[in-house]
């Protein structure tokens, strides 16, 4: 039995070194070391050696065993070896070809800014023409500018812990606790606490929400908001400027609609909707209805003034949000946020 082993053991190395690829290991290792192999064979007529010697020729067969995996292993990787320095001869006999001159040159890519950066300043550029200034804030908030001071309530559902990214460390119950924000109405409080009205203003900036992925939802946004605060303010100016933004953006055939809502900040409160480029035929990403969700607005909430230090019975405003990316769905008829952030160059070329 012992002389078997030997003769294996040599069938398998000269098999080996006449290998010259992964397919020629592979018939070998199946003929040699596989279920029907001629090993593995042996080693199961452990049942036919005398009692004495099978602890010989079993610590002999799985020594052998072990050595001849070892030996694939090598094998293998002097294969590969002699492949890749034959690929490096191949590839630089071709660098050592000569140009062919006469052939027409290759015209290059120009890189530009992505989609949503290009939008996001001519965004700002709309607002800053009707007379609104840009104020920026931090992305990580404490809880009392996100929250507290625009009205919202300890037991607020967008204050939980499944709704909101809060700092390692940190938890919903701590007292103020830091946060990714939810919005960029923190720079709307951080304002009016810096200085007295009118004030008229918009901040753009990245937000963060534990919101479901799906074609108009995404964990991390870039939003702009708006806030005037002034003297005789109305809910028709505030219309008046989301109209004339909406066609600025989206073309003069841009409807725009208030539907009533609640917030903690505004009151009264309203979603408005944007209508959508199919004009109303319905598509996937107005899921047939012709509107297209953009944000939140309403009228500056009294309580919102009172923790700013502003009199209410003296001062009125309007405040609204938006996201950039929905527009940008609207613009050029994407059908999917997600689109926006997998860097497809056949999608950005296109913009």
């Amino acid at each position: 039995m012992l002389e078997r082993l030997n003769e294996i053991e040599k069938a398998v190395r000269v098999a080996l070194q006449r290998a010259s690829s992964q397919q020629d290991l592979d018939n070998i290792r199946a003929e040699f070391l596989g279920r029907k192999g001629a090993l593995t064979s042996m080693m199961r007529s452990i049942r036919d050696v005398p009692p004495e010697q099978r602890p010989q020729f079993g610590n002999a067969s799985n020594r052998l065993k072990n050595d001849l995996e070892e030996a694939f292993k090598k094998r293998l990787v002097e294969i590969q070896n002699t492949s890749t320095a034959k690929e490096g001869k191949t590839s630089n006999r071709q660098v050592e070809t000569p140009e062919d001159i006469t052939l027409p040159g290759r015209k290059g890519f120009v890189g530009h800014r992505h989609v949503l950066m290009s939008l996001l300043d001519e965004i700002v550029d709309v607002f800053h023409g009707m007379g609104f200034s840009t104020a920026l804030g931090p992305d990580i908030e404490s809880a009392y500018y996100n929250f507290d001071a625009l009205n919202t309530q300890p037991n607020h559902p967008s204050r939980n812990i499944a709704d909101t990214f809060y700092v390692k460390g940190h938890k919903p119950d701590d007292g103020n606790p830091y946060l990714l924000r939810t919005q960029t109405s923190p720079v709307q409080i951080r304002t009016m606490l810096s200085q007295e009205p009118p004030i008229r203003i918009i901040s753009p900036g990245r937000c963060y929400r534990k919101d479901a992925i799906d074609a108009t939802h995404y964990i991390s946004f870039w939003q702009i908001e708006g806030l005037y605060v002034d003297n005789n303010v109305t809910m028709a100016d505030l219309k008046g400027v989301l109209t004339a933004f909406a066609t600025k953006i989206l073309g003069p055939k841009t409807k725009i609609r208030f539907r009533p809502h609640f917030f903690p900040f505004t009151e009264p409160s309203v979603e408005y909707d944007f209508s959508c480029t199919c004009n109303g035929k319905g598509c996937r990403l107005c899921k047939g209805t012709g509107w297209i969700e953009i944000s939140g607005a309403g009228m500056v909430d009294p309580e919102v003034f009172h923790a700013v230090g502003y009199d209410p019975e003296r001062w009125q405003g309007y405040a609204f949000g938006m996201g950039v990316e929905r527009i940008a769905l609207i613009r050029h008829g994407i059908d999917d946020i997600r689109l926006l952030y997998q860097n497809d160059l056949r999608l950005l070329k296109q913009f």
